[in-house]
């Protein structure tokens, strides 16, 4: 039954993002983080980032997500990521969002391109729209949200090096749960 379970919610998570990711996709998910609230700030002084165009999450009591994007350092694309994750608790629905990792120094960057990357169920995700899930660790991370996309107001920090940023797609979900994700990194292919 749990097996079966999985592979209900992997399909549901997958459904978001069942469309290849075009490279203006990517340009217009930045284009969204630029321009909402404090996010923006982050594109002048990051070492680098990681932006989704769509991470897909489902849950009927376990939940799951699943989302590619691309690796950017100093604004040129090194790579392709992509993330999972697991989550433990009562949830209930489905959502897309976007997201966006910067990284504040090399060492940062060097740490998530460097392998399989987890972050804890302590990071935090700050909400760039009123209709985006914020997420608050018991680090003290702190998330705030207002109006549209392109006049947000947040309260993002760095946290050991990165900061995270969302933006709700659609959807509708119910969480209390704990999860982390757990991402992956492919260096571009040479020219």
């Amino acid at each position: 039954m749990f097996k079966r379970l999985l592979s209900l919610l992997a399909a549901f998570s997958f459904a978001f993002v069942a469309a290849p990711a075009w490279a203006d996709e990517y340009s217009d998910t930045i284009g969204v983080f630029r321009k909402a609230g404090e996010s923006g700030r982050f594109f002048d002084t990051a070492y680098g980032y990681a932006v989704f165009p769509t991470i897909g999450k489902g849950a009927i009591g376990v939940g799951g997500a699943y989302g590619t994007g691309r690796v950017y350092q100093r604004g040129n694309y090194v790579g392709d990521t992509s993330m999972t994750q697991l989550s433990i608790g009562f949830a209930l629905g489905g959502q897309g969002y976007s997201q966006i990792i910067f990284f504040e120094d090399e060492r940062a960057f060097r740490e998530f391109i460097g392998g399989n990357f987890e972050f804890g169920a302590d990071a935090g995700a700050v909400a760039v729209t009123a209709g985006a899930q914020a997420r608050a660790g018991t680090t003290g991370g702190s998330a705030g949200a207002s109006g549209g996309q392109h006049d947000a107001k947040t309260t993002g920090r760095y946290y050991k090096g990165m900061a995270t940023f969302t933006v709700a797609k659609g959807g509708l979900m119910y969480e209390a749960s704990v999860s982390g994700q757990k991402f992956s990194f492919k260096p571009a292919a040479a020219k």
